[in-house]
């Protein structure tokens, strides 16, 4: 019996606004894992080039540039569920776009509007820290993660096999039509039992305040960053590194495996399949070892182990080495994930929490993203054009050599651990 409450004690979080946000990224997350590691075979069907694949990932984060400033300003002023949800009606309306599309421009011009929905990053990164206590944080965080990634497992696997079945273009259609319905239900659930947390929530905002909001935040960069602990920065920098890592190879895992190394769609999916559920076997060891042991010194084993596996995907040949890799992306990501998004939460406060995240984002990135995104549960504006740039980049780098984006990684990852060791610490107070 003192067992079993010993348990509920640990994992009493789960419950109220954490509960709510578990149970719907259980249901994104199921269809999302379905669509993102082929959305690049997707584009190639459709008539795209590598150079394509990269174009449209960078016009991915472009509307981020203007909807991260007023969503964190919103965030901080006005209802923070209210936000969540209407970012998820208009997500999976106009991801119905995919649906439609009939060559590889509607899917550019559909990542371009699906960067709008943007909007729901700032508020639901503050709920989370809000909702979460400083001594859980990380296995909080990573008890969410672990829940909502239980069902996904099985997701690349069953697309690979969906994809095979019905062909890359219609099987694609078919999968980005249940992901538009899964979003759509979880705005409702979302707008129906998240509880508002924003002392703000009456607080009125009006068109005219556009121009202040974007002066207030992009004129107040200099002063935001000053205020700022060299940790703070040094963590948004690591960031900024790692998020342009996925803007450049992100988008090409599948299509070298699948037209370099010559698996099949389902032999990447099952690879896919065992990372999903080693990483659900992971994610809350790995939390409560990030809870005792410190966010910086889990941050660097996680990058350590980024660096001697990932670069030598490009000399893999055979499925198992392929599988070995994707495994130990799998241990840096169950690692990484709740050590940095802890630590943006443990150090930035509660009144400034929708500032900064719209700024730096959750403060965490997925490693080694083999989606075709930019692998972040949230970015910020500050990461938004080199993610850009990166994405471009990675389009021509892929068309030059395709071992190019890994090269990148290689060299992105060691900068990340130099500015890890030299710069970012725990913070000997966290923040509420």
């Amino acid at each position: 019996m003192s067992g079993s409450r010993g348990i509920r004690g640990v994992f009493s979080f789960m419950r109220g606004n954490i509960l709510v946000l578990t149970l719907t990224q259980v249901l994104g997350r199921f269809f999302r894992s379905m669509v993102m590691p082929y959305a690049s075979l997707y584009i190639l069907a459709l008539g795209g080039e590598p150079a394509q694949i990269g174009l449209i990932n960078s016009l991915r984060p472009l509307a981020g540039l203007i909807m991260f400033p007023i969503s964190g300003y919103l965030t901080d002023r006005t209802g923070r569920v209210r936000l969540i949800a209407m970012a998820g009606y208009l997500s999976g309306a106009t991801m119905l776009l995919y649906v439609l599309a009939p060559s590889w421009e509607w899917i550019a011009l559909t990542a371009l509007l699906q960067g709008f929905m943007t909007l729901q990053f700032p508020p639901t990164s503050a709920i989370i820290a809000d909702s979460l206590e400083p001594s859980t944080r990380g296995t909080g965080i990573a008890t969410m993660n672990t829940v909502a990634s239980t069902l996904a497992i099985f997701s690349p696997y069953i697309a690979g096999t969906v994809i095979e079945i019905y062909g890359t273009a219609f099987g694609m259609r078919i999968l980005y039509s249940l992901l538009a319905a899964a979003v759509i239900i979880s705005a409702t659930i979302n707008l129906r039992y998240l509880k508002e947390t924003s002392s703000k929530e009456g607080e009125k905002v009006s068109l005219s305040d556009v121009t202040k909001i974007f002066k207030d935040v992009y004129g107040g960069i200099p002063s935001m960053l000053a205020e700022l602990p060299r940790s703070v920065k040094a963590h948004g920098v690591v960031l900024i590194l790692l998020f342009m890592c996925n803007g450049v190879a992100s988008p090409f895992w599948v299509v070298y495996a699948v037209e370099r190394i010559g698996l099949s769609s389902v032999e990447w999916g099952l690879i896919l399949l065992v990372e999903a559920a080693l990483k659900t076997l992971l994610y809350i060891p790995a939390g409560m070892m990030v809870d005792r042991y410190g966010r910086t010194r889990s941050l660097l084993a996680s990058l350590l182990l980024t660096l001697v596996s990932i670069p030598f995907f490009v000399y893999s040949t055979r499925f198992i080495e392929i599988l070995l890799i994707r495994m130990a992306v799998a241990v840096a990501t169950v690692f990484f994930i709740p050590a940095s998004s802890a630590l943006m939460a443990d150090t930035v406060p509660r009144e400034s929490r929708g500032r900064v995240m719209s700024a730096f984002g959750r403060g965490s990135v997925l490693i080694g993203a083999a989606g075709g995104g930019t692998g972040g549960p949230g970015m910020g504006f500050f990461i938004t054009i080199p993610v850009m740039i990166a994405s471009v980049a990675g389009g021509l780098l892929y068309s030059a050599n395709p071992a190019f984006p890994w090269f990148f990684v290689l060299v992105s990852t060691a900068a990340a651990i130099i500015m890890t060791a030299l710069f970012i610490r725990d913070p000997t107070k966290a923040e509420v």
